[in-house]
């Protein structure tokens, strides 16, 4: 799901239909809030309801709850009497990507946020969360963006007194889980419109397993983790680790294995359980054929010879690239990339046929 609340007007000031598009403003304002508070209880506020303009993405993985919100400064308190009238006992994990946060709870804890953090508060305790927004070059006035995760607090396995004094805290993921749990978050982002229902079901679970692992981490408490758990993570890991070194030939499972300080036996058991049979040499091969069908296909690089294009997918070997391409699609590198050639001069001149008259240096005829 989908949803913005309108353009309003950028310097957030009443244009010229004054009280009607105040009336408006405050209108895309009061929708966004209840859309927030859908798995965010709490009292939304800001001081720029005139002109207020948001966008909001949600997307249901299942029992977890994706947001991809921007909206400008504004401020969201959980009371201690909203927390024992209504609990839905969830944990909100966000990403913050441009703008600040500063949070006040109890007894005087709290936080201050900045772009590129990650923290997670817990619905059972009082919060008092700011929001502040920051200019980018994309907008004319200060934002707040952020992707964030709603689910379940019994999904967690990690007991109670470890995560007390994990929440409530801002952390910045440069390696590790927590690195790999924000870049699903955007890719995620990226992705959501694209994402079948039956896919988006199974995604959750593993977002789940990949924030039980990262606080794991962060309380030096793995061996608290389920087994199963532990299993995904390392493959998502694995996956991971095999994206950013597609390019490497000498990418193989014993590398994998050394990296992730497991053995190649182990490596093979479990990457081979969790990926519906697949080994990781097989999912490797797959994952470079299908970087190198889509390179050669791309007009930006046919300059690039198909040797050349074949070494940046990590196959150095010519005639290796080119018997295991024909394998798995059934021609040559050189046909696929004359057949991706034929079909995007076709698909041009047929947009010039379609494209509307035009007479001398002025606009379409009438």
């Amino acid at each position: 799901m989908t949803a913005t609340t309108g353009p309003g007007n950028p310097d957030g000031e009443p244009g010229a239909g004054g009280k009607a598009e105040a009336a408006e403003a405050e209108e895309r304002f009061e929708s966004w809030r209840d859309l927030i508070t859908l798995t965010r209880e709490c009292e939304a506020s800001t001081p720029h309801t005139d002109g207020f303009s948001a966008g909001l993405r949600r997307l249901e993985l299942g029992p977890v709850t994706f947001l991809g919100t921007s909206f400008p400064s504004s401020r969201f308190r959980r009371t201690a009497a909203r927390v024992r009238s209504s609990d839905p006992s969830v944990f909100h994990l966000t990403l913050l990507l441009n703008g600040g946060l500063d949070l006040s709870g109890p007894h005087g804890s709290g936080f201050a946020s900045g772009a590129g953090e990650l923290s997670v508060l817990d619905s059972s305790r009082p919060y008092d969360l700011r929001a502040f927004g920051a200019r980018t070059a994309g907008s004319p006035r200060p934002r707040v963006d952020a992707l964030g995760l709603d689910f379940p607090r019994a999904l967690l396995p990690i007991a109670p007194d470890r995560l007390r004094r994990l929440l409530a805290r801002s952390y910045r993921p440069q390696s590790g889980t927590g690195a790999l749990l924000a870049d699903f978050l955007h890719s995620l982002d990226r992705q959501a419109d694209r994402i079948p229902p039956a896919t988006a079901e199974r995604l959750g679970p593993v977002l789940v397993d990949l924030v039980s692992a990262w606080l794991a981490e962060e309380s030096e408490a793995t061996d608290a983790l389920e087994p199963d758990t532990r299993r995904r993570v390392l493959v998502e890991n694995v996956r991971a680790f095999v994206r950013r070194n597609l390019h490497d030939p000498a990418l193989t499972p014993t590398v994998i294995a050394e990296a992730h300080h497991v053995s190649v036996s182990y490596l093979h058991r479990v990457f081979t359980g969790e990926n519906d049979g697949e080994t990781v040499a097989a999912w490797i091969r797959r994952r470079r054929l299908e970087q190198a069908h889509r390179d050669l296909a791309d007009p930006a690089l046919r300059a690039l010879p198909i040797h050349a294009l074949a070494a940046r997918c990590g196959i150095p070997r010519p005639d290796d690239f080119s018997r295991a391409f024909r394998a798995a699609y059934g021609l040559s590198p050189r046909d696929h990339r004359r057949q991706a050639r034929s079909e995007d001069e076709w698909t041009q001149r047929q947009a010039a046929v379609d494209a509307p008259p035009t007479r001398g240096h002025g606009g379409p005829l009438a």
